[in-house]
């Protein structure tokens, strides 16, 4: 069973979710002041909030959801290599 989207959305609206959600996002626009693009990876390093992974990988999901980061694309990349810059 892999990562779904979807299936980890809901956590995102609990209120530990909704802080783990800001934190990413200020890291994020943070990171991204400073090089322009981050891979999942080292935005999962730097944010280090304690959640699972997937809860994780669902708040940079939700951010591009809401418009606020793009992913670079690219042929199947491995979950933590996948590259963002702000919209």
């Amino acid at each position: 069973m892999g990562y779904k989207y979807e299936d980890e959305k809901p956590e995102l609206f609990t209120e530990n979710g909704s802080r783990m959600f800001l934190k990413y996002r200020d890291t994020a626009f943070y990171l991204l002041a400073k090089s322009g693009a981050i891979r999942m990876q080292e935005l999962m390093t730097a944010a280090a909030t304690g959640g699972s992974s997937w809860t994780m990988m669902a708040c940079v999901d939700r951010m591009i959801e809401l418009g606020e980061l793009r992913e670079i694309p690219q042929d199947e990349p491995a979950g933590q290599h996948r590259i963002f810059v702000k919209a």
